[in-house]
């Protein structure tokens, strides 16, 4: 989970150090990039693990690989305009949330369709533990982007990406009774969306 240190092999670094070098990645200093990824990659392994933990089993997507997908999405292209350590984090979960729903969507096609892969939403979002299709929840974040953007973002970033209430009301600039209010309107729209889903 994002937190106010990342753990890299060095150990601890300050979150400061890791918006500095992003900054500096993103007005073209590729080593920047070479000394932040050290610092952020036991922390995208932690997310990625967090995605799969609420999978099936026997996922044939292993944590290590989705981090490697998302990295090479995130340096792939121009650097986005880069604000803080929370943003940054917030790109990495919708990157990962992309790639697992890419890969749920490939096997439906090709079970034709047959379910998809099962993903647990927990209390967080339901009011009990409900498996729902991923794409299923997916569907769902994007019809709730369609009506708030703003909520999709804070649903994205609280559940998929882990952050607290505190760094997702600074990834996305807002305050935090924005961010609290916004994900409780959040977890109603998707406990209704999803309800039907259980299997």
């Amino acid at each position: 989970m994002a937190r106010t240190e990342d753990r890299g092999a060095a150990g601890p670094s300050p979150a400061g150090e890791v918006t500095g070098l992003l900054l500096a990645w993103r007005q073209g200093d590729q080593g920047a990039l070479d000394r932040l990824i050290p610092l952020v990659y036991a922390e995208l392994h932690r997310m990625a693990e967090r995605y799969l933990r609420r999978e099936r089993r026997g996922h044939t997507l292993q944590p290590s690989a989705i981090v490697n997908e998302a990295y090479l999405r995130l340096v792939g292209g121009q650097p986005p305009d880069w604000k803080n350590r929370a943003h940054f984090f917030a790109v990495a979960a919708q990157s990962m949330r992309r790639i697992l729903v890419e890969h749920a969507r490939r096997r439906d096609a090709k079970k034709r369709g047959g379910k998809g892969e099962r993903y647990l939403l927990d209390t967080v979002v339901m009011t009990e533990p409900r498996a729902v299709d991923l794409i299923d929840v997916d569907d769902a974040l994007v019809k709730l982007a369609a009506l708030d953007a703003e909520q999709g973002r804070v649903v994205e970033l609280r559940f998929f990406g882990g952050l607290t209430e505190e760094e997702t009301a600074e990834a996305l600039e807002v305050s935090l009774s924005t961010v609290q209010r916004k994900w409780l309107l959040a977890r109603a729209f998707l406990h209704r969306e999803l309800s039907g889903s259980s299997p």
